[in-house]
C-alpha cells in the first residue's frame, strides 16, 4: 500500500469555517468541489496559512485579521482562527522529528497574537519554516499551487520564477545559510571599522597621558606625606575634643536627669490637675443628672397635684350632680305621693258614684214599675200610646246616656289638654336645658381639644428644646475641651518661645569664640561685626537639615565688614584667650555659583545658595559657602547626579547625607532639631504661629462662653415649656372631668325629653280617640232625641182626650228620663274617674322607672367619687414620695456643690504648684539646652574633623588611627603641612586619574590591536564559507536544472502530444542570480517564449512545468487550487490523467469545478454554503461507490 503523507486537516474559525471541520485525506487524489463562493479555496488558504504564510494578500485578504470568521446575521464573529495540519512522518520526511506523525497547529487572535505548535508543543514561526524547508512543502515551495503560483511561472520577469526552481533544486537552505553568512560578514566589517576608529582615537591619547601620569605620581608622594601629617594633627585635635566632651556628657546627663525629674513632677502635676478637672466634670455630670432627676420629680409631683386637683374637681361636679339628682328625686317623690292621693281620691269618688248609681237604679226600677202599672191600666189606645210613651222614654234615656257619655269625654279631653300643656312646658324646659347643656358641652369639648392640642404642641416644643439643649450641651463641652486644649498648647508654645529666645540671646550652641565676639559687638567694643552666618539667614524647615550639614562649622563663621574688622576681632580673642573663630570680610569674600546645568535632573531640589533667604549685601558670602553645593531629594538621586557630572561639585541630600566633590561620601544619622539653624527656624515658625494660636484661644474662649450662654438659654426655655406642659395637662384633666359630667347630664336630659315626647304622643292619640268617640256619641244623641220626638208626636196623636193619663205618663217619663240622665252622668263620671286613675297610675309607673334610672345615675356618681377618692389617695401618696425624693435630690445637689467648691479650691492651689513645676522645668530645660548645645557644638567640631578625614581621605576614625604617627610637636607639623601644600600647588592641578587612565588606555590599545587581527581573520573565514556555499549551490543548481529541463521536455511532450520545450538560463556565468526563460513549441507551431502563448497554453505549460518538478522532486503532497480553470475539456482530461500517473509518489488535493478532474478523483469533498457565510463539508468516496455499484 502506498504511503499517504497528508492525513488530516482540522479547521476552526478560519474564514468561512466557524465550526470545527475535519478533512481526512486517505486516497491518492482528493477533489474539493463546490459552487463559486462556497469556500473551496479557503481550504487551500488554510493549508498555506498553517505552513507559515505571513502575507495576507497571498491569503486573499487585506490584513491578517481577515482570516478569522467575521460573523453573519445569525452568528457572532469569532475571536480566533485555528488550523491543524496532520502529516505522516513514517518515512522521516522531517529528519529533525522522530515522531511517526507530525501535527502543525497555528492559532491567531483578533488582538494580533499568534501561536504555533508542533505536536501540541509551543514553537516559533522560525521553527515551522525550518521544519518545511527543502521538503517542497514550505510557504515558498511548490506543494501548494494556486493561481498565484501559475502567475509567478507566467510572469514577464524571469527572475521572479527563481524561487520555484531553487526550491525544486533543493538549494533554499544553502541560500538561507549564505544570506546568514553574508549578514555576519557585514557585521564583522562594521566591527572592524569601529575597532580601527577606536585604535586611531587611542593613539592620540597614549602620549599625553604618559606625561600626566608622571606628574600625578610625584603629586601622590607629596600627598601621602601631607595625608599622614594632616591625619595625625586632626586626630590630636579630636582627642582633645573628646576629653572635654566626657565632662560635657556627664554634666548633660545630670541636667537631663534633672529635666526628667522636673518633667515627671510637671506630668504628675498635670495628671493631678486633669484628675481635678475630671472630678469636677464628673461632679457636674452628677449634678446635672440630679438636677434632671429633681426636675423630673418636680414634674411628676406637679402631675400628681394636677391629677389630684382634677379628681377633686370631678368629685365636686359629681357631688353637685348628686345634690341635683337628690332634689329631683325628692320632688319626684312629692309628685308621686300627690299622684297617689289623687288616685285614692278618684277611687273614693268612684265608690261614691257606685253607691249613687245603685240608689238611682233602685229608684229607676220603681219608676219603671209604675210605668208598667200605668201601661196595664191604660189598655186599648191608651196601651198603644203608653207603648209609644215607653219607647219615647227609652229614647230619651238613650239620649240622656249619650249626653252623659259626651260630658265624660269632654271632661277627659279637657284633662288631656291640661296634661298636654303641663308636659309641653316641662318638655320645653328640658329641651332648653338640653340645648344649653349641649352648647356648654360643645364649648367644653372644643376647649378640651384645644387643650389637648396645646399639650401636644408643648410636648413637641419640649422635645425640640431637649434636642437643642443636648446639642448645645455637647457643643459647650466640645468648646470647653477645645479651649482647655488650646490653653495647654499656648502655654507650652509660649514656654518654648521664651526658652528659644533666651538661647538665641545668649548665643547657645555657638562656640566660646563666637559668644565672646558677639557680646563684645553688642557692647560696641568691636565694630563692623554683622554676626554668625547662622544668624544672617533663614530657610524653609524642609531644607534646614541639608543646609546645616552643608555649612557644617561655617554656620559659626562671623561676617564682618572689612579685613581690619576681622583682624581686630582676632586680636581681641588672643588677648582674652577666647579660642579661635573664622571671619568672613564682605570686602574680601568672592562668591562663585554652580555653572553646570542641573535643572530638571531627577531628584534635584536646588542649588543651596538659592534655598536660603538673606540680605542682598551677603550675596557673596552665601554664594561662596553654598554656591557649589546642590541639594537633592535622596541619596539615590544624588549618586545618579554625581555619576552624570563626574563628582564635579558637592551634593547634599535633604536628610543630611553628603557626596563630596571627587566622589567621597559622608553620611549616617543626623539630629533634626539640635542645630542653631533649626533652632532659628523653629523660633521663627513658633513666633509666626503664636499670634494665630492666641487668636484661636480667644476665639475658643468666646465660643465656649457663647455655647454656655446658649445652653443656659436652652435650659430656661425647656423649663418654661415644661411649666406650660403641666398647665396644659391640668387644663386637659379639668376639662375632661367636665366633659364626663356633661356626657352624663346630656344623657339624662335626652332620656327625660324622650319620655315626655312619648307621653305627648300618647295624649294626642287618646285625644284623637276621644274626639272620635265624642262625635259618634253626639250623632247617637241626635238620633235618640229625634226618635223620642217622633214617638212623642205619635203618642200625642193616640192620646187625644186622655189628658190625665198623658200627664201622668209624661211625669213618669220625665222622671225616668231624669233618673236615666243621672245614671248616665254617674256612669260617665265613673268612666272618667277610672281613666284618670289609669293615667295617674301610668304616670306614677313612669315616675318610678325614672327614679330607678336616677338612682342608678346617682349610684354611678357615688362609685365615680369613690374611685376618684381612691385615685386621689394614690396620687397623694405618689406626691408625698416625689416631694420626699425631690428633697433628697436637692440635699445631694447641695453636697455636690460644696464638693465642687472644695475641688475648685484644690485646683487653684494645684495650679500654683503646677506653675512652680513649670518654672522649674523651664529652668532645667534651659540648663540642659545650654549643655546640649555645647555638647552638640563639640560633637559638630568632632564631626567636622571626622568629615574632613572622610571627605579628604575617605577614612573612618579607626582607619585613621592606624595611619597616625607620633608628632614631635603640633606647630612643627602644621608648618610642614603648609610647605607641602605650596609644593602641591606648584604642580598645578594634577590628573590623579591619569595613572590609571594611562594604564587603562594602554591596555585597551593593546587589546584592540589584538582584536583587530582576530576580526580580520574572522572576515577571511566568512569569505571562504560564502565562496564554498556559493560553489555548492552552483553545482547543485546546475545539476538539478539539467534534470528539470529534461523532465520538462519529456512532460511537455507527453501532455501536449508533441512539440518541444526547454528551460534556458539568461546568463550561464551567473546561474545563481540570472533569470530563467521558458521556451516552448506546441505541435504545429513555431518555437516561442511563454509570454507569446495564449492564456490556456500558458496555463498548460505551467502545469507541465510543475508536473516535471514533481517527477524530479516529488513532494509528500500537493494542493492545487483550480490551476486547470483556463484549460478546455480535452486538456483537462489530459491534465487529470497525467496527475493520476504521477499520484504514486505524491498525494494530490485538488480544488476544482471541472468534470474531468472530478472523474479522476478518489474522494470528493463537497463544499456548500446552505447557511449564508458558513461553509460545510460533504464527503463522497468514489472508490467505495464503484465497489458497491460493481463498476470497474
Amino acid at each position: 500500500m502506498k504511503q499517504l503523507y497528508l492525513k488530516a486537516l482540522e479547521i476552526q474559525g478560519f474564514k468561512s469555517f466557524p465550526d470545527k471541520t475535519v478533512l481526512n485525506f486517505g486516497e491518492d487524489i482528493t477533489a474539493i468541489v463546490g459552487p463559486n463562493g462556497s469556500g473551496k479555496s479557503n481550504i487551500s488558504d488554510a493549508i498555506r496559512w498553517v505552513m507559515g504564510e505571513q502575507n495576507s494578500r497571498q491569503l486573499r485578504g487585506a490584513k491578517m485579521e481577515d482570516v478569522i470568521f467575521g460573523g453573519t446575521e445569525k452568528r457572532n464573529q469569532m475571536g480566533f482562527a485555528q488550523v491543524t495540519l496532520v502529516i505522516d512522518n513514517t518515512e522521516h520526511i522531517f529528519p529533525t522529528r522522530q515522531e511517526t506523525e507530525v501535527a502543525v497547529t497555528r492559532r491567531y487572535y483578533r488582538s494580533g497574537e499568534s501561536e504555533y505548535y508542533i505536536n501540541k508543543q509551543s514553537v516559533r514561526l522560525k521553527d515551522v519554516n525550518e521544519l518545511f524547508m527543502d521538503t517542497g512543502m514550505g510557504r515558498e515551495g511548490y506543494s501548494i499551487i494556486g493561481q498565484g503560483k501559475i502567475d509567478e511561472i507566467l510572469s514577464v520577469k524571469s527572475g521572479e520564477r527563481r524561487e520555484v526552481f531553487e526550491e525544486a533544486a533543493g538549494i533554499s537552505k544553502y541560500r538561507h545559510r549564505k544570506e546568514d553568512s553574508e549578514r555576519k560578514l557585514e557585521r564583522t566589517e562594521e566591527n572592524l571599522v569601529r575597532i580601527n576608529d577606536k585604535i586611531a582615537e587611542l593613539e592620540l591619547q597614549v602620549e599625553p597621558l604618559r606625561q600626566q601620569a608622571e606628574t600625578a605620581k610625584k603629586y601622590l608622594v607629596l600627598r601621602d606625606e601631607l595625608r599622614v601629617l594632616e591625619i595625625s594633627v586632626w586626630l590630636e585635635q579630636l582627642q582633645d575634643l573628646r576629653t572635654a566632651r566626657l565632662k560635657l556628657e556627664s554634666d548633660t546627663a545630670l541636667a537631663k536627669a534633672e529635666c526628667d525629674r522636673a518633667q515627671q513632677a510637671l506630668d504628675e502635676s498635670y495628671a493631678l490637675g486633669e484628675s481635678f478637672t475630671e472630678q469636677m466634670r464628673q461632679n457636674d455630670i452628677q449634678a446635672e443628672t440630679l438636677r434632671q432627676q429633681a426636675g423630673k420629680s418636680d414634674s411628676a409631683a406637679g402631675e400628681e397635684s394636677a391629677a389630684i386637683a382634677v379628681l377633686q374637681t370631678s368629685i365636686d361636679h359629681n357631688n353637685d350632680s348628686l345634690r341635683r339628682l337628690e332634689q329631683e328625686l325628692t320632688n319626684a317623690d312629692a309628685r308621686r305621693e300627690n299622684l297617689q292621693g289623687q288616685i285614692d281620691a278618684q277611687l273614693a269618688h268612684i265608690a261614691d258614684i257606685d253607691s249613687s248609681a245603685a240608689e238611682l237604679g233602685r229608684e229607676l226600677d220603681a219608676l219603671l214599675a209604675q210605668a208598667q202599672a200605668l201601661s196595664d191600666s191604660a189598655r186599648g189606645a191608651a196601651d198603644e200610646a203608653e207603648s209609644l210613651r215607653a219607647q219615647e222614654a227609652i229614647a230619651v234615656a238613650e239620649a240622656a246616656d249619650g249626653r252623659a257619655a259626651l260630658s265624660a269625654l269632654n271632661a277627659a279631653l279637657e284633662s288631656a289638654d291640661q296634661r298636654r300643656t303641663a308636659v309641653r312646658q316641662e318638655l320645653t324646659d328640658a329641651q332648653t336645658k338640653l340645648e344649653g347643656s349641649e352648647k356648654e358641652a360643645k364649648q367644653n369639648r372644643r376647649a378640651l381639644n384645644d387643650a389637648k392640642e396645646e399639650a401636644q404642641a408643648v410636648q413637641n416644643i419640649i422635645q425640640g428644646h431637649s434636642l437643642r439643649m443636648d446639642s448645645r450641651r455637647q457643643k459647650a463641652e466640645t468648646a470647653q475641651a477645645a479651649k482647655l486644649e488650646l490653653t495647654i498648647k499656648v502655654g507650652a508654645q509660649d514656654d518654648r518661645i521664651r526658652l528659644l529666645t533666651e538661647m538665641e540671646k545668649e548665643y547657645e550652641g555657638f562656640n566660646k569664640a563666637v559668644k565672646i565676639v558677639m557680646q563684645a559687638a553688642e557692647k560696641n567694643t568691636l565694630r563692623g561685626i554683622h554676626g554668625p552666618v547662622a544668624g544672617l539667614m533663614t530657610t524653609k524647615q524642609e531644607y534646614a537639615v541639608a543646609l546645616e550639614t552643608a555649612l557644617g562649622g561655617a554656620l559659626q563663621n562671623i561676617v564682618v565688614d572689612r579685613e581690619e574688622d576681622a583682624k581686630a576681632a582676632i586680636q581681641f580673642l588672643k588677648q582674652r584667650d577666647g579660642g579661635r573663630a573664622t571671619f568672613l570680610p564682605l570686602t574680601a569674600i568672592r562668591g562663585d555659583e554652580l555653572r553646570e546645568n542641573v535643572d530638571g535632573e531627577y531628584g534635584f531640589v536646588g542649588v543651596a545658595s538659592r534655598l536660603v533667604r538673606y540680605d542682598s549685601r551677603y550675596d557673596n558670602i552665601f554664594r561662596n559657602l553654598l554656591g557649589r553645593t546642590v541639594v537633592v531629594e535622596d541619596l539615590d538621586s544624588g549618586i545618579a547626579l554625581a555619576r552624570k557630572f563626574r563628582s564635579a561639585f558637592r551634593i547634599v541630600t535633604l536628610d543630611g547625607q553628603i557626596i563630596n566633590r571627587g566622589g567621597s561620601m559622608t553620611g549616617g544619622s543626623v539630629s533634626r532639631s539640635s542645630g542653631v539653624l533649626s533652632r532659628a527656624n523653629e523660633l521663627e515658625r513658633l513666633t509666626r504661629a503664636q499670634g494665630a494660636l492666641h487668636d484661636r484661644l480667644n476665639e475658643a474662649a468666646q465660643q465656649a462662653e457663647t455655647a454656655q450662654r446658649e445652653l443656659q438659654k436652652a435650659e430656661y426655655e425647656l423649663q418654661v415649656a415644661k411649666e406650660q406642659q403641666r398647665k396644659a395637662e391640668d387644663d386637659v384633666l379639668t376639662l375632661q372631668g367636665k366633659q364626663d359630667h356633661y356626657d352624663i347630664l346630656l344623657e339624662s336630659l335626652r332620656l327625660s325629653c324622650e319620655a315626655m315626647e312619648r307621653e305627648l304622643a300618647d295624649i294626642d292619640s287618646r285625644e284623637k280617640d276621644s274626639r272620635t268617640r265624642a262625635a259618634e256619641q253626639q250623632a247617637a244623641i241626635d238620633a235618640a232625641e229625634e226618635r223620642a220626638a217622633q214617638l212623642r208626636r205619635s203618642m200625642q196623636d193616640k192620646l187625644t182626650g186622655q189628658t190625665d193619663l198623658t200627664e201622668q205618663t209624661n211625669r213618669l217619663a220625665q222622671a225616668v228620663s231624669d233618673k236615666k240622665a243621672a245614671q248616665a252622668a254617674l256612669s260617665a263620671e265613673k268612666d272618667g274617674a277610672l281613666r284618670s286613675v289609669e293615667d295617674l297610675k301610668s304616670l306614677q309607673a313612669d315616675m318610678v322607672s325614672d327614679r330607678a334610672e336616677r338612682d342608678e345615675l346617682a349610684q354611678r356618681y357615688r362609685q365615680a367619687n369613690e374611685k376618684a377618692a381612691a385615685e386621689m389617695a394614690q396620687h397623694q401618696a405618689n406626691l408625698t414620695e416625689h416631694n420626699r425624693r425631690t428633697d433628697t435630690l436637692r440635699q445631694k445637689l447641695e453636697q455636690l456643690a460644696q464638693a465642687k467648691l472644695e475641688l475648685e479650691q484644690q485646683r487653684d492651689r494645684h495650679s500654683r504648684d503646677s506653675r512652680q513645676c513649670n518654672d522649674a522645668l523651664l529652668n532645667a530645660m534651659q540648663a540642659h539646652a545650654k549643655l546640649q548645645q555645647k555638647l552638640d557644638s563639640s560633637g559638630m567640631e568632632e564631626s567636622q574633623i571626622l568629615e574632613k578625614l572622610w571627605e579628604r581621605y575617605e577614612l573612618s576614625h579607626s582607619d585613621a588611627m592606624e595611619q597616625r604617627i607620633e608628632l614631635e610637636s603640633v606647630p612643627k607639623a602644621t608648618r610642614r603641612i603648609a610647605e607641602l601644600n605650596r609644593e602641591i600647588k606648584s604642580l598645578g592641578t594634577p590628573n590623579i586619574g591619569a595613572i590609571e587612565e594611562f594604564d587603562r588606555v594602554n591596555t585597551r590599545y593593546t587589546y584592540l590591536s589584538e582584536q583587530r587581527s582576530d576580526v580580520e581573520q574572522a572576515k577571511e573565514e566568512l569569505l571562504g564559507i560564502i565562496d564554498q556555499i556559493t560553489q555548492q549551490m552552483t553545482e547543485i543548481f546546475a545539476q538539478q536544472f539539467q534534470l528539470l529541463n529534461e523532465s520538462f521536455q519529456e512532460t511537455f511532450l507527453e501532455l501536449f502530444g508533441g512539440g518541444k520545450a526547454r528551460l534556458e538560463l539568461e546568463d550561464e556565468n551567473d546561474i545563481l542570480n540570472c533569470g530563467i526563460e521558458i521556451k516552448v513549441q506546441p505541435p504545429g507551431k513555431q518555437l516561442k517564449t511563454i509570454t507569446l502563448l495564449s492564456g490556456g497554453e500558458k496555463a498548460f505549460v505551467a502545469i507541465a512545468l510543475y508536473f516535471a518538478i514533481l517527477k524530479v522532486h516529488p513532494t509528500p503532497f500537493c494542493v492545487m487550487d483550480e490551476i486547470e480553470a483556463a484549460l478546455d475539456e480535452a486538456n483537462v482530461v489530459r491534465y487529470a490523467r497525467y496527475m493520476r500517473r504521477i499520484a504514486g509518489k505524491t498525494q494530490f488535493i485538488v480544488i476544482t469545478h471541472r468534470r474531468g478532474t472530478m472523474e479522476e478523483a478518489d474522494v470528493l469533498y463537497g463544499v456548500t454554503m446552505q447557511e449564508k457565510g458558513v461553509s460545510r463539508i460533504l464527503t463522497i468516496n468514489l472508490n467505495d461507490m464503484a465497489k458497491e455499484l460493481h463498476i470497474k
